[in-house]
C-alpha cells in the first residue's frame, strides 16, 4: 500500500513536469511575439542548389557581419548582437559583445559566431538563430519559388520580420515587398486558377 501512495503522486509530479517544460517554452516565445520590439532583417541571396529543406525556407541575411578589431573570436562562440535600425527601417548590427548587455536600453539578440574573416579590417560574421521559416507543406514549394524569384529581382525587397525581447528573437513572418509570403503564394495560386 505504501508503494501505491508514493508511486501515484510521483507519477503525477513527473507528468506535470513534462507538461510544464514545453508549455513554458511556448509561453516564452509567445511573450516575445506579443511584447518584443519588431525588427526587419533584409534577406540575402542563398545557394540556389539547396535553398529549401523539408517544410521550411532557408534564410540568409544581407547584414550579418560587422568590422572588428579583436581577432580572438571563435567559430560557434556565443555572442550578443546589439541592434540598430538603418534609415530604410532594416536591422543592422551596432555591436557584438561577449557579455549579455545589462543596461536594458538597447535591443540585442543571443547568436553565434559563424566566421571571422581575416581581411583588413577583420569582419565577424554572425549566425542568427532565425534562419528557417517553417510553412505548411502544401505551400512550401511555391513559397520557395517566390522567394528565389525575389532574390533575382533587385526591384523587390524580401525581409524577415523578427520580434526581439531580452536577447530572444522570434521569426514572425517573411515578407516580399511588405506582403507576407503566405499571401504571395495565395495570389500566385489564384492567378494560376484564372489562366
Amino acid at each position: 500500500m505504501l508503494n501505491k501512495n508514493i508511486i501515484l503522486p510521483l507519477f503525477v509530479l513527473v507528468a506535470l513536469v513534462q507538461l510544464y517544460v514545453p508549455a513554458s517554452m511556448i509561453l516564452g516565445k509567445e511573450a516575445v511575439l506579443k511584447d518584443g520590439v519588431e525588427y526587419k532583417f533584409k534577406t540575402a541571396p542563398i545557394d540556389p542548389s539547396d535553398p529549401f529543406r523539408g517544410k521550411y525556407i532557408v534564410l540568409d541575411y544581407e547584414h550579418n557581419s560587422i568590422e572588428v578589431t579583436d581577432s580572438t573570436w571563435a567559430r560557434n562562440e556565443a555572442v550578443y548582437v546589439i541592434l540598430k535600425t538603418d534609415t530604410d527601417g532594416f536591422a543592422r548590427i551596432k555591436n557584438v559583445v561577449r557579455e549579455e548587455p545589462s543596461d536594458g536600453v538597447e535591443d540585442y539578440i543571443e547568436a553565434k559566431v559563424n566566421y571571422l574573416y581575416k581581411w583588413d579590417p577583420w569582419r565577424l560574421e554572425i549566425d542568427y538563430p532565425f534562419d528557417r521559416y517553417y510553412m505548411e507543406e502544401s505551400k512550401a514549394y511555391e513559397a520557395e519559388l517566390a522567394y528565389r524569384e525575389v532574390r533575382r529581382d533587385t526591384s523587390q525587397v524580401a525581409y524577415a520580420l523578427v520580434r526581439v525581447k531580452d536577447g530572444e528573437a522570434v521569426l514572425q513572418d517573411v515578407l516580399i515587398d511588405d506582403v507576407p509570403i503566405k499571401e504571395v503564394v495565395k495570389k500566385a495560386r489564384e492567378n494560376q486558377d484564372i489562366e
